[in-house]
C-alpha cells in the first residue's frame, strides 16, 4: 500500500545507467523498467521514484542529474515530474518556456562527465 520505494533500486538504476553505451542513451522509462528486471505493476513508477532519488543525490553532490539519460517515449523528454522536481531543487527555471532547453544541457553534462 503507498508508495513503497525499493531500496536497491536507485542505486541499479545509477549502475544500469552509467555502464549503457552513448549510442543507447537515452533510454525510456519503459527500457529502465524492462532493463532493471520490474514487474507490474507500477514499474514506470517505480522508475520514476528511483530517478527522483537520483536525481536529489546528484544535486547534493553537484554533478549533473544522471536521470536526464530516461526519456517518456512519447516525445523524447523527461515525464513532467523530472521538470517539476529539478525546478524545485533549484536546478532548472520556474518558467516551463526554459526547461526543453534546460533539460537538453543538462543531457549534454551528464553525456561529457560519462565520458570523462
Amino acid at each position: 500500500m503507498g508508495s513503497q520505494a525499493d531500496p536497491d533500486l536507485a542505486p541499479r538504476l545509477r549502475e544500469l545507467l552509467r555502464g549503457l553505451p552513448d549510442e543507447r542513451l537515452p533510454i525510456t522509462y519503459q527500457q529502465a523498467a524492462e532493463a532493471l528486471g520490474l514487474a507490474p505493476p507500477r514499474t514506470i513508477q517505480r522508475v520514476a521514484q528511483a530517478l527522483e532519488a537520483l536525481m536529489r543525490e546528484d544535486v547534493a553532490a553537484g554533478r549533473p542529474m544522471i536521470a536526464a539519460l530516461v526519456v517518456s517515449r512519447r516525445d523524447d523528454l523527461p515525464r513532467q515530474g523530472f521538470f517539476e522536481l529539478a525546478v524545485a531543487l533549484g536546478r532548472f527555471p520556474a518558467d516551463p518556456a526554459g526547461h526543453a532547453a534546460a533539460y537538453r544541457q543538462e543531457l549534454r553534462q551528464v553525456l561529457a562527465e560519462r565520458s570523462a
